[in-house]
């Protein structure tokens, strides 16, 4: 489960309550969550500065994390 979707059911909110509030449609939140597709910064930051107005404390590295990346086995010294 994405980080957005964990803290957006965490905090009560709906897709579509939390498009309203950022001005995009409760598709492309959908979209987000399942990673579909990816916001822009600009969209980024308008989510979390919306969930924040909902009542949550949050930063843009909480809602949208740094993805983990594997090593490449091929890379590895042994």
């Amino acid at each position: 489960m994405s980080a957005l979707k964990t803290i957006r059911k965490q905090t009560g909110v709906t897709q579509t309550q939390l498009a309203e509030r950022v001005g995009l449609t409760q598709a492309a939140i959908g979209h987000y969550e399942t990673g579909r597709r990816k916001p822009g910064l600009s969209e980024c930051r308008r989510i979390v500065a919306a969930l924040n107005s909902f009542g949550v404390d949050c930063c843009l590295a909480d809602v949208f994390p740094e993805p983990i990346q594997e090593q490449d086995p091929a890379q590895s010294v042994a």
